[in-house]
């Protein structure tokens, strides 16, 4: 029968596991399965899986649990094996490489920032600062610009767009960093200039959090720096 995947810990890990319930509708009961030094976190697969709410949180809950006592290696939602057996291969095949990780995420959380500067806001210092573009911008509104003229405006817009982002991500990463083991940056969407994920030791979790806040406040009502965490170290697996 299929199985479904949590997480992988060490054995000495207390996998403390009561009262947690697994995916599935009826959810299914989470067990254990133990190789050398690891354990893999398995319930039974659903035969039907879809990121519900329902399911989300309860793979969520799992590694909640998990961290609370000690380091998790914590798999991504959907992870289905075919087999007991299948697990187990993969758990004595990369052992190593399962046990090295353990230990550089021991004593870590996850952190994930996403960080936004409103466009109009953006827009407007681009013409307050950019001789070229604002004397393009006046010509339009005076009407003496040919007709290519907005379109020029346009793509010299874009490309200072892009460069301020890469800019502010960058100064902003710059500022976070020494807070983390390591780092793990995604491209933005939206408005978002920065969505990175950082390996921040327990110890420094409470200075993070101070700086992300003078950083928010230095920076001004303009921007949005969402700070998510502790979160379980998918990023780092």
């Amino acid at each position: 029968m299929s199985v479904y995947v949590y997480s992988i810990v060490s054995r000495k890990h207390p996998q403390n596991l009561d009262g947690v319930q697994g995916v599935g509708d009826p959810p299914s009961a989470l067990r254990t399965l133990a190789v050398d030094k690891l354990s893999a976190v398995i319930s039974d697969a659903p035969d039907e899986l879809r990121p519900k709410r329902r399911d989300l949180a309860a793979h969520q809950g799992v590694q909640e649990r998990l961290m609370a006592d000690g380091t998790v290696l914590p798999l991504q939602f959907g992870f289905i094996a075919d087999d007991e057996d299948a697990v187990r291969t993969v758990l004595e095949e990369r052992a190593d490489e399962f046990a090295e990780r353990l230990q550089a995420l021991e004593g870590c959380v996850e952190y994930h920032l996403k960080a936004a500067q409103s466009e109009e806001a953006m827009l407007r210092q681009i013409l307050l600062e950019s001789d070229q573009a604002r004397r393009m911008n006046e010509e339009i509104r005076s009407g003496q610009g040919g007709p290519d003229l907005p379109l020029a405006l346009g793509e010299l817009i874009s490309k200072e767009v892009e460069a301020r982002k890469e800019r502010l991500a960058a100064a902003v990463a710059e500022a976070l960093r020494g807070f983390a083991r390591e780092e793990s940056t995604a491209k933005p969407s939206g408005d978002d200039f920065l969505s990175v994920s950082f390996l921040v030791d327990r110890a420094q979790e409470d200075r993070l959090r101070t700086v992300v806040q003078e950083l928010s406040d230095k920076l001004g009502e303009d921007f949005d720096l969402r700070l998510r965490g502790p979160l379980p170290a998918y990023s780092f697996v």
